[in-house]
């Protein structure tokens, strides 16, 4: 039987947990959230933060509360919006302070804990815990959380459960490493203590800076679920953490949230942008509008490709030449475009750099199949040689069913180009077309489906091709350009967010394939980087350490000098490149 990630029919049914008066789960839409990048003790600056947030139509909202002096603060954060009319609900984020904890579940509606640093110090130390030694931590981890589970409890607020991989503690990456595994028993070994003192009203998430990762984290983690029982049927928290900013920051967040989505998981939604916070809004309601619930679908036969939805493994098909160039069989994922925006650029092709289109699909021979059609499907794969395949237009599923039920039941041979719509029609709010191809093809990419990719639903063709190429790097379907894992800001940093990735970038831009993380604080420094060749991160008030990869390497550089460090850095490494004259990747013409 094909399973449930890939055709779920239906919206992942989950308890109700209540956040003061708003609902997450049951039968309630998915929620809306974002958190303030304001130092909290401005409380001023907090109360003006979070009703710009409420007027764009934030439904939650998130606070940092790194002290216990900050987690007073709370009271008269509260206090301010309730004496004005605000009633949204309060979230206070707590990383490393149990005591900080105890001190907002007091005055909010919600307590985010992070099972990686809750009750854990990280160190990046190696150990071998034996099965009584392992157990006794949990106890340790019980004396430490039990305190705040009973408050919770006792006053009515909700938690959130919230895993990050790149803040997984050192006793979790010494048993499972830094896997999605790990972040799912990080999660569950929280749950078990609130159970055991009937403590119900929580929510999980599992946080990464890889949408890939991300996705795997969240399936196995309600494969668990389902497995314990259906009592643990506790709605989801899904985010993409530091996605960063611009195009990139919106395609990785669409990718990671509208895949998941589109599985039928997720009950509240965070957007995680290194921009204003009032910016995470739209971005978060289209992505809801343009991913609504799944379907049920026409019954298919046993498929012949069926990955594990819990670890990454590209389908395998024939090599096939697609428009003269090598493609299929694990080759490069080629990009195509139509004949008018071939013919619209065709003047401009030496312009078009690393956004040049590598074939135009009613040229390249590629074999429109309806995935419903038995009959079709047979003569497909009564084939003797590998052809190019796509879904037909028209067929009646939507974008991701069609790609996964094709990949299903073609012969593997096949290589299969993916289309970002399923008809001729771009109409739409402003930005769809970039959230639309970025749920569809990354969400079908990080499945392991499509080698190409067509852009149709952006109508300017210079854009739809880059938008098909940043797709691509942000799926990891096919690197092009530096990566940057940037973390959107709040409380806890140390330094100007935005303008410092903007100078990093300015710096760094042409470095193709080289990942970069910039983070604002220790919360979000070595272990939130995830995969990152190189750290910049707040260690102090104008002060930045840098890393290579979770190793801090130079430490307190003063924030004026600390991009040309990291330049110096990079160079000492050996993975410095001359710029070209012109030194950001080009854009290309709009055509």
């Amino acid at each position: 039987m094909i399973r449930h990630e890939w055709f779920p029919g239906t919206r992942r049914a989950t308890r109700e947990v209540r956040v003061g008066d708003v609902g997450i789960g049951g039968a309630n839409p998915v929620r809306i959230q974002s958190m303030l990048t304001c130092d909290t003790m401005d409380t001023g600056a907090c109360v003006r933060q979070t009703l710009d947030l409420v007027a764009v139509g934030c439904e939650i909202v998130r606070i940092t509360a790194p002290t216990v002096t900050d987690a007073k603060n709370l009271e008269a954060i509260r206090r301010q919006l309730r004496a004005g009319g605000c009633g949204v609900p309060l979230v206070a984020d707590i990383h490393f302070k149990p005591e900080a904890a105890l001190e907002s579940a007091r005055w909010v509606e919600k307590v985010r804990i992070n099972p990686g640093n809750y009750a854990d110090t990280k160190k990046f130390a190696s150990r071998e815990y034996s099965d009584s030694e392992y157990l006794g931590e949990i106890e340790r981890i019980r004396d430490r959380f039990a305190p705040l589970v009973k408050v919770c409890l006792d006053r009515g607020v909700a938690m959130r459960i919230g895993t990050n991989h790149g803040s997984l503690s050192d006793r979790i990456m010494n048993r499972y490493g830094d896997t999605p595994l790990g972040m799912v028993e990080s999660a569950l070994e929280f749950a078990r203590i609130a159970r055991d003192l009937h403590f119900h009203n929580f929510v999980f998430s599992m946080k990464a800076s890889n949408p890939k990762v991300m996705i795997a984290a969240y399936r196995l983690l309600v494969d668990r679920l389902d497995a314990l029982g259906p009592d643990w049927n506790y709605p989801l928290h899904l985010g993409v953490t530091e996605a960063g900013d611009g195009e990139d920051g919106r395609i990785k967040s669409a990718i990671g949230i509208g895949s998941l989505l589109a599985d039928g998981f997720g009950d509240t939604i965070r957007v995680s942008l290194t921009e204003e916070s009032v910016q995470e809004i739209p971005v978060a309601q289209a992505l809801i509008r343009l991913v609504p619930p799944p379907e049920m679908l026409p019954p298919a036969p046993e498929p012949d490709f069926l990955p594990d939805p819990h670890q990454f493994s590209r389908r395998e098909s024939a090599s096939v030449p697609l428009a003269g160039k090598p493609a299929g069989g694990g080759e490069t994922v080629r990009v195509l475009t139509t004949r008018a925006s071939y013919q619209a650029l065709e003047r401009k092709l030496s312009a078009l750099g690393d956004f040049a289109p590598e074939g135009v699909f009613e040229e390249a021979g590629v074999l429109e199949v309806d995935p419903c059609d038995a009959a079709a499907i047979r003569a497909l794969n009564a084939r003797a040689e590998p052809v190019w395949i796509t879904v037909r237009d028209g067929g009646g599923l939507p974008v991701i069913p069609a790609f996964r039920r094709l990949a299903a039941v073609a012969s593997p041979q096949h290589p299969i180009l993916l289309k970002d719509i399923l008809a001729g029609s771009m109409s739409g709010e402003p930005g769809d077309a970039l959230l639309r191809a970025a749920v569809h093809l990354g969400a079908l990419l990080c499945d392991g489906i499509g080698d190409a990719v067509l852009v149709r639903g952006e109508a300017v063709p210079g854009l739809s091709l880059r938008l098909a190429y940043n797709v691509l790097q942000a799926a990891g379907g096919r690197i092009f350009k530096t990566d940057y894992v940037a973390c959107p800001s709040c409380g806890r940093t140390l330094f100007n967010l935005q303008e410092t990735t903007a100078r990093i970038r300015a710096a760094t831009s042409h470095l193709k394939g080289l990942k970069i993380g910039i983070m604002g604080c220790i919360v979000n420094g070595p272990g939130e980087m995830a995969d990152a060749d190189f750290g910049y991160v707040g260690g102090a008030p104008g002060k930045v350490n840098l890393y290579v990869g979770k190793t801090a390497v130079k430490f307190n550089i003063p924030q004026a000098e600390a991009v040309g460090r990291l330049v110096d850095l990079i160079r000492e490494r050996g993975r410095w490149v001359d710029p070209p004259q012109q030194t950001d990747t080009p854009e290309p013409p709009t055509g």
